[in-house]
């Protein structure tokens, strides 16, 4: 996947694998940073009692799509890497969007940035 930052908008591009994993048909999501609360990077909490609908989950390998959880409904493409980036949101039909990806320092600084202004 790759993000990026474009007309106060965080977008967040799929590959075609990720969308069919996430079970996402959408290639492109934006989010106007407006939304967005705030950026971390602190492993994210999961427990066994989350639905998820739709999605895969292949323990210890990936977890990714929508799941349902007592903290309302989000959005996971995680894999066994541990370089999280979690983005908690207001105003979307999500309240957190939680990532793995390579450059999560990064990202968790410019988002943050971003929204500070």
């Amino acid at each position: 996947m790759r993000l990026s930052i474009i007309d106060e908008k965080l977008q967040i591009e799929f590959t075609w694998q990720e969308q069919l994993l996430a079970v996402r048909f959408h290639k492109l999501w934006e989010i106007p940073l407006t939304h967005i609360q705030q950026v971390t990077i602190a492993e994210p909490q999961s427990n066994w009692k989350e639905l998820r609908a739709p999605g895969s989950f292949i323990p210890g390998l990936i977890k990714a799509g929508t799941y349902y959880t007592n903290r309302g409904k989000e959005f996971w493409y995680v894999n066994r890497e541990t370089n999280y980036l979690t983005i908690d949101l207001q105003d979307e039909s999500y309240q957190r969007i939680i990532l793995t990806i390579n450059n999560n320092e990064f990202w968790q600084q410019r988002l943050n940035e971003a929204i500070a202004t």
